[in-house]
């Protein structure tokens, strides 16, 4: 039986070799099939990550927090929203730059940052690709009901009445919102009411 795929997830706030279920097969677990590892991050931060096996793929069951890429190179922190929205290179903030949004949601970054060849991912892990998150919906249900599966339940995070969440898979999605990085604005967006992640497609 092949080894479940590790699989990134960090809030775009933001988080795998390509692994599925059997064709139909829907898989919902319980959170007993959590695992929390120590991750390493460049020597500055070690944090306590939460990883969840779903189908045959493991997932982070956290959004990721740090601020160095794989080889231990810094990733700057932008706050300034004009200077956000016209940037090229990787960079991350906290949302609405309130360092206790991040100790809620982790960080937010750009996708100069999740582009980055340096690796954004830490070692053994990495940005899941469109057909990887399609693997997840699928064992999920599907589309109508994956994202209920996957979000924390209750509205101690999400706004009223956030129905359908029952969080089967320990994904425990938060709604940890986004700033646009795509236009002069750099506006954020959204927390509370969406959750938002990452691809390797853009």
């Amino acid at each position: 039986m092949p080894q479940p795929t590790k699989i990134l997830l960090g809030v775009l706030t933001l988080t795998l070799l390509f692994a599925a279920c059997k064709k139909n097969q829907v898989v919902v677990s319980t959170n007993n099939n959590n695992s929390t590892t120590t991750l390493t991050t460049g020597g500055e931060e070690d944090a306590k990550i939460v990883s969840v096996v779903i189908g045959t793929q493991t997932w982070m069951a956290s959004n990721l927090n740090v601020t160095k890429y794989r080889n231990g190179d810094k990733i700057p922190q932008v706050k300034n929203a004009a200077t956000w929205g016209g940037l090229q290179s990787g960079a991350w903030c906290f949302y609405n730059n309130d360092t206790a949004n991040g100790n809620v949601y982790g960080r937010l970054y750009n996708w100069y940052a999740v582009n980055d060849p340096r690796g954004l991912a830490p070692a053994g892990w990495h940005i899941p690709t469109d057909m990887e998150w399609a693997v997840l919906d699928t064992c999920l249900g599907g589309e109508y009901v994956s994202g209920g599966a996957m979000k924390e339940t209750g509205t101690t995070h999400w706004v009223n009445p956030n129905n359908e969440a029952t969080n089967l898979s320990g994904f425990t999605g938060l709604p940890g919102g986004y700033r646009a990085d795509c236009d002069k604005w750099g506006l954020f967006f959204d927390l509370g009411s969406y959750g938002r992640w990452w691809s390797t497609t853009r």
